[in-house]
């Protein structure tokens, strides 16, 4: 995952302490050897303190504890803020990765997270619980969550926006 892509932060020992981790998905695959099937295991992991910052991590290991250990350690390292407006987001926004769209949209409070499994456990991990969602294209679970990431990495504050426009609001 392209680091430039996100606005990742450096975390630090105070900010490990408070982070959740949850797995997404677990993939096996077999590789035919002379003595049988030889299987690995992927796992996809995001973390996240319920407050604003979250991230995701993907491990590959021959045991199924392995793999989680690994993708868990990957996804402290590509922690991001999120831009939130209370408990939703700011503005309606898309996020693209490979052959998924993801789209996400503010909702009254109340509303609750309307979302897939993969897409609501990347925004439950945010701390964002009510928002509106919709997945277009290919749903598999490693895709579906990069063009979260990526969604959530284009929402930007109105006071940010109005910095880059060089605006006064009234």
């Amino acid at each position: 995952m392209s680091k430039s892509k996100f606005n990742l932060i450096p975390i630090d020992e105070s900010l490990a302490a408070d982070v959740e981790d949850d797995v997404v998905a677990i993939n096996r695959s077999a590789a035919v050897v002379k003595g049988g099937r030889r299987f690995s295991f992927s796992a996809l992991s995001v973390v996240g303190n319920r407050n604003g910052l979250v991230g995701i991590g993907y491990g590959k290991g021959r045991e199924v504890p392995g793999a989680i250990e690994k993708s868990v350690k990957d996804a402290r390292k590509q922690i991001m803020r999120v831009v939130r407006e209370g408990t939703t987001i700011p503005h309606p926004v898309e996020g693209w990765f490979c052959s998924t769209k993801v789209r996400l949209v503010p909702a009254a409070p109340g509303t609750g997270i309307i979302a897939g499994k993969a897409v609501r456990k990347v925004l439950e991990r945010a701390g964002i619980t009510d928002i509106l969602t919709k997945n277009y294209g290919s749903t598999n679970a490693l895709n579906v969550v990069k063009a979260t990431i990526v969604a959530l990495g284009k929402l930007r504050s109105r006071e940010e926006t109005v910095a880059l426009r060089g605006v006064t609001l009234e």
